[in-house]
């Protein structure tokens, strides 16, 4: 694909040497987003930070990601806060606010509604999550990360090993790593989750279509005895039409300490896209892993700024001019690795 002034809206759009690209230029940021170097290359540049639907780390990696590239954010949260709250359609608040920006990151609750405004907006715009659609950027920090990590264990995407956990149903993260997946190849994917929550249909399809192996089951302990990967998911209660209806499946798959050491393979990584729900009925992914060296979530949310940055830079075609605007860091940066 041709990066420059595209809208980033679907894995669909990504092709294998696409991703190449986005993680060659996403590990050149890593200096940026480790506060080693800093850039003002996109000095005097805005993003538009729209967020209908509530969220912590795509909206605030998203601001930190244009931030450390130079430019400036400004941000709508929630659609109470917007003229849609008083009627304006999509397409009026695209054609106005592309007018004030230079890129537009948006997440919705409704599923295409992202491309429907892009279709109107004067300037890039990137998917931050439409429903229960894609969310793009997480599935590739998703499989940047897991390249990073499966590295670090002598091993390549090709012949991975993975297991998806939870609602597949629901989860646009699994969805879009799931489209992400069939550029690689001989992948072994357990797609675990009650009945009711299953992968959609399509997307198995996918899968099977691309070649690779897939068993759909309820049996967590089974399916995560011979992965590389084991990638959880909370239940998206907000997507069900009850809080009853959701509580029927909340705390069905959890992992812990014990669950980890009885039943998965030494270096065996766990991610997941955050937020974990840590309440009592729920703790699909338990505070006792916090300390195992292969908990990746939160090396995960590291990669998010660099991949985020990367698509900064190919979108607004500044890759080559980060280098030649940018200076030794000279304050404290926390020994941030």
């Amino acid at each position: 694909m041709n990066f420059v002034g595209s809208h980033i809206l679907s894995i669909d759009q990504f092709e294998r040497k696409d991703i190449d690209r986005l993680f060659s230029v996403a590990i050149n940021m890593e200096p940026y987003a480790k506060r080693q170097r800093i850039t003002k290359v996109l000095d005097g540049a805005i993003l538009s930070n729209m967020f209908f639907e509530p969220s912590t780390r795509t909206r605030v990696s998203f601001g930190c990601a244009f931030n450390l590239l130079g430019g400036e954010v400004r941000e709508t949260t929630g659609i109470e806060n917007s003229a849609l709250a008083k009627g304006e359609s999509l397409y009026d608040t695209a054609r106005v606010l592309s007018g004030y920006s230079d890129v537009i990151v948006m997440r919705h609750p409704q599923s295409g509604s992202v491309a429907e405004f892009a279709s109107a907006s004067r300037v890039p715009v990137i998917n931050g999550g439409d429903g229960a659609n894609e969310h793009p950027t997480q599935a590739l920090l998703d499989l940047y990360t897991i390249r990073r990590e499966l590295q670090g264990r002598g091993k390549e995407l090709d012949g991975l090993r993975i297991g998806m956990i939870g609602d597949l149903k629901h989860g646009r993260t699994v969805h879009s790593l799931a489209k992400l997946l069939c550029n690689y190849q001989n992948i072994e994917i357990y797609l675990v989750s009650p009945a009711a929550l299953k992968m959609p249909e399509d997307l198995v399809d996918l899968l099977v279509e691309a070649g690779h192996k897939v068993v759909i089951t309820e049996s967590l302990e089974s399916s995560i005895a011979h992965v590389d990967i084991v990638y959880s998911t909370r239940i998206q209660e907000e997507r069900f039409g009850s809080q009853e209806e959701a509580d029927l499946y909340r705390g069905r798959f959890r992992l812990n300490q014990a669950v980890y050491t009885q039943y998965c393979e030494p270096n065996t990584v766990i991610m997941h896209p955050l937020p974990r729900d840590s309440r009592a009925e729920a703790n699909e992914l338990d505070s006792d892993l916090n300390q195992n060296p292969n908990l990746a979530i939160f090396r995960q949310t590291d990669n998010g700024v660099v991949v985020r940055m990367a698509l900064f830079a190919l979108t607004l075609d500044i890759v080559d001019a980060v280098d030649k605007n940018s200076q030794p860091v000279r304050w404290y940066t926390g020994g941030r690795r």
